[in-house]
Order: C-alpha cells, then structure tokens, then sequence
C-alpha cells in the first residue's frame, strides 16, 4: 500500500467503501477551534507557508524543541525561511508521530504535492506553496472553502468585541460561517486579584455595566452571553484542570468576589466556593437558551517556567495531567440535572485514562429530551491522534452509543488543520469495516454508511441547530450600536 495513497489507514474492503462511498464527500461543521477571527474576517492572504503553518502551532514547535531546534528558529527572530528550512530538516524525524501524516496530507490536499518534505525538497516545496499561496483560492476563507467547511466555531472571551464576526457576516453571508464561542475562563481566574481585577475591568466595558459586587459580574456576564447569542453563538467552553463542586452558599461567593475585587487573595477554599458557585451560573445561562456547554478538562499548562517566561502561554509546554475527575464532575452535572437546568454538554478529556469514566458519565444524565444530550467528546489535543482516537471511540461504542456521536473537530489554530476531519474519518470507517471483517457487525453497508455521516456531518448540524436561526436576544447597551 502506497504512503498516504487512496486506501491511507483503510485496511478491509469494507472500510474502504464506507470511506470512499459515504465519508469522503461529507461538509465539515468544525465546532471547536482556535482560528483567528481577525484573519477570517479579512480574507487573509498569506506571504508563504510559515506565516500560514508554522505561526502559532505549538504541535510543529514542541518537534521542533525536541530535534535540537534553537528558539530563534521557533518562535524567535529567523527569518520566514530559516524556520521553514529547520521544520523541513525537523520532519524526517516525525516519523510514526501523527504529525508526519498531517505534514503531509496537508501538504497533498491543499497544494497537490505528493513529495515527501525534507532538506532536499524544502526549497521546491517553499517555492510552489508559496507561489499557490497568492491564488484567491488559497486566502483564509478560500482554504476553508476547499475542504468543504461549512462553520468554525472559533473560541472567544466574554469581553471580547467579536467585531470580526460581525464584519464576516456582513461580508460573506453565504459563508463559510464564523460563530462565536464563549469561554469564560477569566473571569474565574481569581488566583491572582491583580490580574484578575484588571479583567474585569475590560469585562465591565464591554458589558458597559460596573462590576463592583459578585451580582454585577453576573450581570455583566449575562449581558454578554445574551450579545454572543445575538451574533449567532451556540456554545460556551471551559479549559479547565478539573470541575469545581465545593459545598457554598451565596454569601460565601458574594463574599469571595468582594474580597478579590478589593485586591486580597482568596483561600483555596473561598476559590473553590467561588469557582463552584460561578460555574453553576454559568451553566443555568446556557440552559436557559438551549446552547451546548463543553468542557475540556485535563491538561497540565505551563510546566516550563522558562517557556513561560521567554513565549507565554499556549507555546507548547503543556502536557497531560493526572488529575482525579469523577467526584467533581458528577457533583457539577447533578446540581444542574436535579432541577432540569443541565444544558446538552460535551466533556472532553486529555487523559486516556479517563476515557471510560468520561464515557459511562454522560451516560448518568441522559434525560431523553434530546439524543446524545451529554457528549463524551473527541479525542482533544495530545489525543486527537490515530491511537487517541479509536481509544475514544472504542469507549463511547463500549458504554454509549457511537451512533449519536457529533464527531471530529480540528481544536486547531491552523487554517491547514481540516484534513484532521478526513484522518478522523478514515480511522472511524476502519474501526467499522474491521468489525465487519471480523464478523462483529452485519455487512449492512447502507446502513453502516449512514451511521458514518451522521457522525461526520449529520449529528453535529441537528444537535447545534445550525439549520435553524438562531435564536434571539437582548443587544448588550454597550455594542449595540455596532450591530
């Protein structure tokens, strides 16, 4: 079998006709990434291929970090080249790492070249990208147009202005559509009241409200939340080490928040009362407006103090975390799901040890009200790789129901990440043709094809209404004027 020819991780005939017959050509809903707002809005042209892949991908840079590369050829002050000739140096080392098969794929579906990258082909494959790159097709929203996206969901902070959203929608309305996601991670962020009080701060002016007492921030928030509503927004998402479920009273949150808004530190247990009490605000807004609430719980951040120091946050200096889960998590849902105020969720976890607790804990609170309503998610960041994958789905098959699954999405900061959806497509026909193989499962192609793409593109259009408008809210006081 020829490297990354047609049948690329298809290893049964019937794994093959579910790809090539029913997957291949499906659109792609990426409800979870990281896409600059600002580059969509304007139609970016890129100069060349590092200001297109190699700028902000931690996965490139923590390779890089590992084969000896220097900073100054990372993230540093080389030119655009030198760091395009280091990765091309990096690449031939990647080998059996997921990032080999994206290079190039990547390389393959947008640009048609079949050629391995190495030191020897780095200067013809920089030359021809780059000179593809100054076509129309190849502009940020050309990119995503070649691959058949039909929405991002890109991921926002409540004072954010979403001024780009607004400005794409205007401009592009037949799409690809860009909506909103709000990611209120700052404002529980109280460990540091300096920082934190600068926040909110930034929060009060966009919500154009004070935010002097706990009641206030909630106010804010909400205001907000009903503005991401307004602009299409159907979800809200968590980065979190774990879910907070501390025993509080209202009182003991209100009293946190005054504490830290004066400039004092919180004990760990007032954090976690407030953080606690937050959360469940938060997750009773997104009921109250049908939205789909994620968490993505797990990771260790910012293990490197010097990479913290030198690049900030997001550098690739993260890692799994062996955090303990269950307890808080079934205590969060269950405040929520005791009165009926849990909204569809979606919990996605970093470590794969956790797989089959994340997978049988949807499976708790199940109402019947919609199918698939609580989520075990993809697998996310140092999981959304071939053994991450069939890990996750083999769980989600083994204690729920694979066939109400919503599927793939990029998590990703790279307009030339959606040949991920294709890798993750691949890997699930084989998963469903080897079973056939084996005699596990019927030779029903038809209908083993329709589970194939409601899973790629059915489930997640009718679980997120996008076919449907969104519906309406009240306009923050503050940017209602750009509307």
């Amino acid at each position: 079998m020829p490297f990354l020819g047609p049948d690329f991780l298809l290893y049964s005939e019937p794994a093959r006709r579910l790809y090539h017959e029913y997957a291949a050509a499906m659109p792609i809903i990426d409800y979870h990434c990281h896409l600059p707002p600002d580059q969509l809005a304007q139609n970016r042209q890129f100069e060349n291929l590092t200001q297109l892949w190699l700028a902000g991908d931690h996965y490139k840079w923590r390779a890089l970090r590992a084969n000896g590369v220097a900073e100054h050829f990372i993230t540093g002050a080389a030119t655009d080249w030198e760091k395009f000739e280091k990765w091309a140096q990096t690449v031939p080392y990647t080998l059996r790492n997921p990032l080999y098969h994206w290079t190039h794929l990547e390389l393959q579906r947008y640009f048609g070249i079949t050629e391995l990258l190495t030191p020897g082909s780095a200067r013809r494959i920089w030359e021809a990208c780059n000179e593809q790159l100054q076509a129309p097709e190849c502009s940020a929203r050309g990119l995503l147009r070649r691959m058949q996206v039909e929405v991002v969901c890109t991921t926002d902070d409540p004072a954010d202005s979403l001024e780009h959203h607004r400005a794409l929608a205007a401009a592009d309305p037949a799409g690809p559509r860009m909506l909103p996601t709000f990611r209120p991670d700052k404002a529980l962020a109280v460990e540091d009241p300096a920082t934190y009080n600068a926040y909110l701060d930034r929060l009060a002016a966009a919500a154009g409200l004070d935010i002097r007492t706990y009641q206030d921030l909630e106010a804010a928030l909400r205001n907000r939340h009903d503005y991401f509503a307004h602009l299409g927004g159907r979800l809200s998402d968590h980065g979190l080490s774990h879910l907070y479920a501390d025993d509080y009273t209202p009182e003991q949150v209100t009293a946190a928040f005054a504490k830290v808004r004066g400039g004092a530190a919180l004990s760990l247990a007032e954090t976690g009362q407030f953080k606690s009490g937050l959360l469940v605000f938060l997750g009773r807004l997104n009921w109250e407006k049908g939205w789909t609430q994620q968490f993505h719980v797990g990771a260790l951040r910012n293990n490197s103090t010097r990479l913290l120091r030198r690049v900030g946050p997001d550098a690739g200096g993260d890692s799994i975390g062996d955090y303990r889960q269950g307890l808080a998590l079934a205590r969060y849902l269950d405040r929520l799901d005791a009165p009926d105020q849990l909204a569809k969720t979606i919990l996605y976890n970093l470590n794969p040890a956790d797989n089959d607790l994340m997978a049988t804990m949807a499976g708790n609170f199940q109402d019947g009200s919609v199918p698939g309503k609580i989520q075990f998610g993809s697998g996310w960041w140092f999981l959304d790789q071939k053994q991450g994958i069939e890990q996750q789905l083999n769980s989600l098959s083994s204690q729920g129901l694979l066939s109400r699954f919503v599927g793939m999405l990029t998590d990703s900061r790279s307009f030339l990440s959606f040949p991920r959806h294709e890798y993750f497509r691949r890997i699930l026909c084989n998963l469903l043709g080897e079973d056939v193989r084996r005699g596990e499962l019927p030779a029903d192609l038809p209908a083993l094809g329709q589970l194939v793409q409601n899973v790629c593109y059915h489930n997640a259009h009718q679980y997120f209404g996008f076919g449907t408008p969104a519906p309406t809210a009240p306009v923050s006081p503050a940017t209602a004027t750009h509307v």
